[in-house]
């Protein structure tokens, strides 16, 4: 556990989060994704994504998980502006609460599948 752990850091994780969805993509056999993704808003204000997979036909699946700060609203503001972007530039977002993401992560899984996010095919998400 722990060098997934480490492995999950590695490869980008900056919060238990994204290392909680390291390891539902090993569960459930997806790809992993690539993580706090860097992309610069039309003004020009770099802005990152928690997870982003490139579907085969080019499309990008972006899942960004909200914690409790998320709710603020401060931050709940600036959560739909850079969706809004990421929509304009053509991305497909989706979102989840941490919370889902740990007690129900199959109801995640089965939105990524939906859309074309792929991998190993471990287990189902039915």
């Amino acid at each position: 556990m722990f060098r997934a752990i480490l492995a999950d850091i590695d490869g980008g994780a900056e919060s238990l989060s994204e290392i909680d969805i390291g390891r539902v993509c090993r569960r459930f056999g997806i790809s992993p994704p690539d993580r706090q993704v860097r992309r610069r808003d039309r003004n020009g204000v770099s802005r990152y994504t928690d997870c982003e997979w490139r579907l085969p036909d080019g499309r990008v699946v972006v899942l960004e998980i909200d914690g409790a700060f998320h709710m603020e609203a401060e931050h709940w503001a600036a959560d739909m502006t850079r969706q809004r972007g990421l929509v304009i530039d053509g991305c497909i977002v989706l979102r989840c609460s941490n919370l889902e993401l740990r007690r129900q992560p199959e109801a995640v899984v089965r939105d990524l599948l939906a859309l074309g996010v792929g991998g190993r095919g471990a287990e189902r998400a039915s």
